[in-house]
């Protein structure tokens, strides 16, 4: 099925791309536009521009552009189907669906995450009213997660029995398989792929139900802990996170994510008044990872062994600082201890380990350093080296200086020379590959006539022809607004570099008056065809006395384009564009050299 257009165009022309943009990106008002960070690329001066009135949005930096569903597409990593029915829930507007338009993909995908969100219930029926599952309840509510935190987020119990999933959930075997619910045995039989387990849905940000992870109860002689699900093609780990559709708007309201290592970690923030932590499912965190996150905050506390890793996780979690513009730190949680023990025993304490958190080269330099003696000059010698080399994985000068001047002055050295060794370090710093940025097109008769034709199409439209334009894109842009009666028609058939013009010219704040852009665009071109034809006449051709004639005129008309006199003014215009358009016609009648006929 496809979404009805005249859904489609009320969700245009009902919502507000600066408020839908808002939720994402910090926005402030400059000129006619709003401006702020761009979500798509790392940058340390706002070069992302949104325009309420063109209901348009175009980024200077990495040149991404668009209208509300573009964006939407971009930042969620959607489809266009999926964009519109996102916006169509924030708006409260319901859709009608026609026969035709949607993918086969996007088809199957609503199928599978159908078939995962039955499942969710079902597993949740199963623990909350199955006699099977008592001992599943009594180990949760040991673990202080009872029926309020279980219905909360939607916790489950897989039987243990071979199919009942298979026989009793009503979707076909295909289905099944495909989402990791289900495998054929040796048999040909479907077999549900977890049993005897305590099943934590996971979802994704916008609340799809994509995956489990299930954990068997103590006493089991299962090996396997936790069972997550295999990827499937609803299902990427590396790009999921845990809670995040419970977490996101804590996150986006204070600035602030806390990545922990398991479920239960996630649930026990949550229960400590922290409701904004999530846990990767079964990897270590990825930079698909920190873009999601970056999404939300800015801000990212890590919750686990976040040093496990040793200096490799060190770069990645440094380049990602510089990449994408977050800042990593480590909670300070009690020796032992992990947030869900936490969250029973003491949550007032685990709620003020994210609110101080330590910065992770500060972590990293106390785990290292702290077991090494400094009780003789020699020893002082080896933790200040070793200090040193900690400190010298980050990428920033003036951040190891810092570090090395406080370093030195603990173990009594100088602080000159240990700076200066910091800032000094051999190893390169982490290189941020930069995006080549295309040079913006310049202010000139043509764009401006083009902001002018995308902006206010009825001031300008009448005085402008292709003859006007001499730059390839700026006239291919033109075209493509001819074509397509407006923006978005345009943006639909025009080449790429076209597309660029007239995105740059959607979002483009510039004070204009028509009829002078209109007369500049036309006194240039008509100064280009005159030295044209002049270029003809000195290489022998256009001696004819009527050519003359009409190159005269044109000057005369060129001169009065200048004129106080508007009727007059206007009227050389109106005659300048005449000229013009006949000379196109007359340079498209002469034949070409691939026309020629050809010899032999």
């Amino acid at each position: 099925m496809g979404i009805a257009d005249d859904d489609i165009d009320k969700i245009r022309s009902t919502v507000s791309i600066v408020d839908v943009v808002q939720g994402y990106v910090a926005l402030r008002k400059r000129g006619r536009n709003w401006v702020g960070l761009c979500p798509f690329h790392a940058e340390k001066s706002g070069s992302f521009n949104v325009s309420e009135e063109m209901a348009f949005f175009k980024c200077f930096g990495c040149d991404k552009g668009g209208d509300v569903f573009t964006f939407i597409q971009e930042i969620e990593h959607t489809d266009f189907p999926g964009a519109v029915e996102l916006l169509a829930a924030k708006a409260g507007i319901s859709l009608n669906y026609t026969s035709t338009g949607q993918s086969k993909e996007r088809a199957q995908r609503k199928r599978l995450t159908a078939a995962m969100g039955d499942a969710v219930e079902w597993y949740h029926q199963r623990l909350l009213t199955d006699p099977g599952a008592r001992a599943a309840r009594d180990y949760l509510r040991e673990r202080g997660l009872g029926g309020d935190i279980a219905r909360q987020f939607k916790l489950g119990w897989a039987p243990d029995d071979w199919d009942r999933l298979s026989r009793e959930l009503g979707q076909p075997a295909e289905v099944l398989h495909a989402v990791g619910l289900a495998f054929r045995n040796k048999r040909n039989r479907m077999q549900d792929a977890f049993r005897a387990r305590v099943m934590f849905p996971i979802m994704s940000e916008a609340g799809e139900a994509l995956a489990f992870g299930g954990r068997i109860l103590p006493g089991s002689d299962d090996p396997a802990k936790y069972k997550n699900s295999s990827e499937t093609p609803i299902y990427t780990k590396s790009r999921t996170l845990y809670g995040l559709n419970w977490a996101k708007a804590d996150a986006s309201k204070v600035d602030q994510i806390v990545v922990c290592e398991g479920y239960t970690d996630v649930i026990g923030f949550h229960q400590a008044g922290v409701p904004r932590a999530v846990a990767t499912c079964g990897t270590a965190l990825t930079e698909e990872h920190v873009r999601l996150l970056k999404r939300y905050a800015s801000r990212v506390v890590l919750s686990f062994d976040a040093d496990a890793a040793g200096q490799g996780a060190a770069e990645r979690f440094y380049e990602w600082e510089e990449k994408h513009q977050v800042e990593v730190s480590v909670a300070r949680l009690p020796p032992g201890k992990d947030p869900g023990d936490l969250a029973r025993t003491n949550p007032a304490a685990l709620a003020a380990a994210v609110d101080d958190p330590v910065p992770f080269l500060r972590f990293r330099l106390n785990r290292e350093t702290s077991r090494l003696p400094r009780d003789s000059a020699e020893h002082k010698v080896r933790y200040a080296n070793r200090a040193l080399e900690v400190v010298n994985e980050h990428p920033n000068p003036d951040v190891r200086a810092i570090y090395a001047g406080e370093i030195a002055a603990h173990v009594g050295l100088s602080v000159e020379e240990f700076t200066r060794r910091a800032r000094e370090r051999r190893q390169r710093p982490i290189e941020i590959p930069t995006q080549a940025r295309r040079r913006a097109p310049m202010e000139n008769a043509e764009f401006c006539a083009l902001v002018l034709l995308v902006q206010a199409w009825d001031s300008i439209a009448e005085w402008l022809i292709e003859a006007l334009f001499e730059d390839d894109a700026n006239r291919m842009a033109f075209l493509a607004l001819a074509e397509g009666g407006g923006l978005t028609g345009a943006l639909e058939v025009a080449a790429p570099d076209a597309r660029d013009v007239l995105e740059r010219a959607a979002v483009a704040d510039l004070e204009l008056d028509a009829a002078v852009e209109a007369r500049s665009l036309i006194a240039a071109a008509t100064n280009r065809e005159i030295r044209q034809r002049d270029a003809q006449r000195r290489a022998g051709g256009l001696v004819d006395a009527a050519s003359l004639e009409e190159d005269r005129a044109a000057r005369l008309d060129l001169m009065a384009l200048s004129e106080s006199d508007q009727t007059r003014a206007l009227g050389a215009a109106a005659s300048l564009l005449g000229w013009l358009h006949r000379r196109t016609e007359e340079r498209s009648r002469e034949p070409q050299p691939h026309d020629q006929p050809r010899v032999g």
